[in-house]
Formats: C-alpha cells, sequence, structure tokens
C-alpha cells in the first residue's frame, strides 16, 4: 500500500468540458454525446466521441498541437492547486509525466517539425510551461499510457526524485489510429456495444486528464495500488484466457493489502472487441466472479487510446466523491442488453444503481487497462 495521494484532478472528452459534467453524463449512460462523420475515412461513416470544446492556443509552435490543447484545458482547471504545490515544494520538487500515443503525429503531416512526434512533448511543454525545474518523462504504452504514468509517478515520489509530480494523459483525434484500427477491422460503425453478443468493435474518441500526486497526506485520494503484467501473446491481441490480467488484478490487491469483495466497483478497459472483451470476462470472472459490480464507459467516451485510462480513473474519482456524487450512483454498463452467454457471467451495472447495492459506500476501486503488446495495468484507489 503506497503513501501516495490524489490530492486534485481534472478531464475532458465528449461527455464534458470538466469532471462535474463528464460525471453527470456518466451515470446517465448518455451514449448521445458521439460525432458521426464520414470524412475521416473516405467513404464510411464512423461514430467519435470528439471534444466540441473551444480548447486555449499555445503560442510556441514546438508545442502547438491538439494533445497539448485538451492538456492545457485540464492544467487550467486546477491552476489554483498547481500554484498551492509550487509555492509549497518549489520548482525544483515537482516532477510532470505524461502518458499518450499519438502526441502530434497529425500536426506533423503539415508541419514536418519534428518536435510534434515526440512522446516527450506533452510532458516537456507542461513542463516548461509551469516553469519547473524538475524530472519529466512521456510514457507510451498503447492503452495502458495513462495507468503506467501514475506508476511512474508513484514510483518518482516513493524514491525521493519529487516531492509532488503532476501526472496524467492525453490523446487528440488522429487520422493514424484511424486508419490503423480500421485496417484491423475493429471500428464499429455504431456505438460500441461491449459484452453483447453483437458486439463488432470500438468507436475512438480523445480527452485528457491532469492529476496532482503528493505524499504522507490526508487529503483527496489514496492510490492504494498499481500492478503491472505483461502477455508477450500477440502485438495487437490479448491473450483470451487472461491469465497475465488476472495477474495484474491479483498484484495489485495483494499490494493493497485488499481481498476480491473490498473492491466496490470496477470501471472495465471494455473496448467492444470480440477479443478484448473475451479475455477481460475471463480476468474478472477468474477473482471476482459475478459480485462485483463492473461496467465500462467506453460506450460513452469512445476509446482515448493513450489518455483512455486518465480519463477513467477521474471517472472512478468522482464516483467516489460525495461532493460530486451524493447519490452514491455507479456509471452504467450501456449496451443492448444482449450479453454474450459464451462469456462468463459478469455483475454488470445496471442504471442508476447506487453504492448502497454494493457494501454501504464506495471505498475502492478499480480502473483496468490493456493495451497492445500484452500491456496490462490496473490500479487500485481508496477514499
Amino acid at each position: 500500500m503506497t503513501n501516495i495521494s490524489i490530492t486534485s484532478y481534472s478531464a475532458i472528452c465528449n461527455l464534458g468540458s470538466n469532471i462535474n459534467e463528464i460525471l453527470k453524463n456518466a451515470l446517465e449512460g448518455n451514449s448521445g454525446c458521439f460525432t458521426k462523420d464520414d470524412t475521416k475515412i473516405k467513404g464510411k461513416s464512423f461514430f467519435f466521441g470528439e471534444v466540441k470544446t473551444s480548447l486555449p492556443e499555445i503560442s510556441q509552435e514546438d508545442y502547438n498541437t491538439r494533445t497539448n490543447r485538451l492538456l492545457l484545458h485540464c492544467c487550467e482547471q486546477i491552476k489554483p492547486e498547481l500554484h498551492r504545490i509550487i509555492e509549497k515544494y518549489g520548482k525544483d520538487r515537482i516532477g510532470v509525466v505524461i502518458g499518450t500515443t499519438d502526441t502530434g503525429v497529425e500536426e506533423f503531416e503539415k508541419s514536418k517539425n519534428i518536435k510534434h512526434t515526440e512522446i516527450s512533448n506533452p510532458a516537456e511543454f507542461l513542463h516548461k510551461h509551469l516553469e519547473l525545474e524538475s524530472y519529466y518523462c512521456g510514457v507510451s504504452t498503447a492503452c495502458t499510457s495513462g495507468t503506467k504514468a501514475f506508476s511512474t509517478a508513484v514510483n518518482l515520489l516513493q524514491n525521493g526524485v519529487c516531492d509532488a509530480v503532476i501526472a496524467g494523459s492525453t490523446d487528440g483525434l488522429s487520422k493514424t489510429p484511424i486508419f490503423g484500427f480500421h485496417s484491423l477491422e475493429v471500428l464499429s460503425f455504431d456505438i460500441s456495444n461491449p459484452f453483447s453478443k453483437n458486439r463488432d468493435g470500438i468507436n475512438i474518441g480523445e480527452g485528457a486528464a491532469l492529476f496532482i500526486l503528493e505524499k504522507d497526506t490526508k487529503n483527496g485520494f489514496k492510490i492504494l495500488a498499481i500492478g503491472e503484467t505483461s502477455d508477450a501473446y500477440h502485438s495487437a491481441t490479448p491473450a483470451p484466457e487472461g491469465i497475465e490480467a488476472s495477474r495484474a488484478i491479483e498484484q495489485a490487491l495483494e499490494k493493497a493489502n485488499l481481498k476480491p469483495e473490498d473492491i466496490d466497483y470496477i470501471n472495465m478497459h471494455g473496448t467492444g472487441t470480440v477479443s478484448n472483451d473475451i479475455m477481460e470476462a475471463n480476468a474478472i470472472y477468474r477473482i471476482f466472479k459475478d459480485k462485483t459490480p463492473c461496467s465500462t464507459t467506453k460506450s460513452l467516451t469512445g476509446h482515448c487510446l493513450g489518455a483512455s485510462a486518465g480519463v477513467e480513473t477521474a471517472i472512478c474519482l468522482a464516483v467516489m466523491d460525495k461532493n460530486l456524487n451524493p447519490e452514491g450512483y455507479l456509471p452504467p454498463h450501456v449496451f443492448d442488453g444482449q450479453y454474450d452467454e459464451q462469456l462468463p457471467l459478469i455483475r454488470l451495472v445496471k442504471k442508476h444503481s447506487t453504492d448502497r447495492e454494493t457494501h454501504g459506500s464506495i471505498k475502492n476501486v478499480m480502473c483496468n487497462s490493456f493495451g497492445f503488446g500484452g500491456s496490462n495495468a490496473v490500479i487500485i484507489i481508496g477514499r
């Protein structure tokens, strides 16, 4: 169990420009925030989780990318808290760790500015924007990037490299992953339908989330543990049995000194592809059976790629926050209701389900992330 807490956080995605809007739409199971677009792939129309909010501009050409503008939007939402930690710890004791997969590849097509392709670009931008003087880095491990950013941040704090870390993840819509997922034949022509017998793929989204991590404080939400494993199975397909995904969950539970029944809610990776849902259902059932409430929010936000774990962790934090969620509702699992009977039965959250139907209050939540290359990462956060 770590001594690290998340003391402030912010997020943006298609569900809203701040965590209040995002949570409201997530708890309502609002799948109407997608944009149907037939311009990205010629002759074909797909749904995208596109951010419609006006984003701040960035004057420095090296950093003027959509991923960074999404990140800057999140930065401005928690500006007072950022000023607080700079004053408390000093600019030379605050690190920056940002997960991403696309960085500025979309802009690079026109700009030819090599800085736009660097995975460290968002972290470097935030480091310079806040005039910090300590460690910064980018993290890119496919769809686990956001959770891996937490893992790196925790290591920096526990090893005394930093006294506080600004961690997060960001990705903007980009043709490169859109074409890539289309070539894999996993883009759905409809809204994602995870764990349904009729599921046929993902929607791609975009977004960002930002978190302030501090150690030895009673404030905020505690990062209880992070579990990390690797399949080494296939570059783009998870191992169907979900053995290593289960090990990541077990590892996190063991580090947090928790039992499966201590987890009140699981935000699943839940992409809606045939192979991912087989793997994740097997992994969850192996440990939790059908006892723990689960849902995926990707049928609301789309798959935000490198930003997905960050956005979903922010939703988990908001779910635990009594000020934002006084009724204790859990995000419902939105699909067509036709569960794939070939999958082991897990407990999917229904609309307007509350914490009172679990253990009396939402104390511990788990957020799953599983990425290409067999990268598995699980984070447990407690109130």
